[in-house]
């Protein structure tokens, strides 16, 4: 199972999360967010990360100038859109970035929201489902219905988000798991405070996600 821990912004942090087991970071590219990292530091972060580690950034309703821009100056693998990027701005992003993954977020109010997902499904590596919220884009805590997801069958692989913590882990895969489903993204679960991780939570969800993979 994938699992990518988001909002890194220390150098210790992002190379223990690794350790742990992480496969994906990711690094929140949008200035007003409290997690925000400059390009500067996300290299400083990712030269030390080992290769098999996806280093995503984060972005909401810019250009696909500037993703380009701070995709090649903190030598990212991949981009999340985590705004209301259109399905023609993800083609177009695809045209410039060919070799990169694109991860498009949808925040999930309603089953309608499910129903968009075949729009971007077919022009994106992985989707991301998170929680809706009216003020905040991510990072807050809140949680799906994941009995919404019951039926969910995107044709491209996606991860589940939104408000999850190593006590709620193994009920929300246990409710989410289905076509396609291939991981989880975290934040807030597993912080002191936005930005600063809890490396404490970050080894007990890999611990709860041990005992998943044993029992089957």
């Amino acid at each position: 199972m994938r699992v990518k821990i988001c909002g890194i912004t220390k150098l210790d942090q992002g190379i223990a999360i690794a350790r742990l087991g992480a496969q994906a970071l990711g690094f929140i590219c949008v200035p007003a967010s409290p997690r925000y990292v400059s390009p500067e530091t996300i290299r400083l972060i990712v030269e030390q990360l080992p290769k098999n580690v996806d280093r995503i950034g984060v972005f909401a309703n810019t250009t696909i100038e500037n993703i380009c821009q701070v995709a090649a100056e903190s030598n990212l693998s991949g981009v999340q859109l985590h705004g209301n990027e259109t399905a023609e701005y993800c083609d177009r992003l695809r045209e410039f970035l060919p070799g990169i993954e694109i991860i498009k977020a949808l925040r999930v109010k309603t089953p309608e929201t499910l129903a968009t997902a075949a729009v971007y499904a077919v022009r994106v590596d992985t989707l991301l489902l998170d929680a809706y919220h009216p003020e905040q884009l991510g990072g807050t805590g809140k949680t799906i219905d994941w009995m919404m997801l019951s039926e969910f069958r995107p044709q491209c692989p996606w991860l589940l988000a939104g408000g999850l913590t190593p006590d709620n882990i193994l009920n929300a895969i246990d409710s989410a798991i289905g076509y396609n489903f291939s991981g989880v993204d975290l934040s807030s679960g597993v912080e002191i405070a936005p930005g600063d991780k809890d490396l404490t939570k970050v080894a007990q969800l890999f611990a709860k996600l041990s005992q998943l993979a044993n029992h089957r």
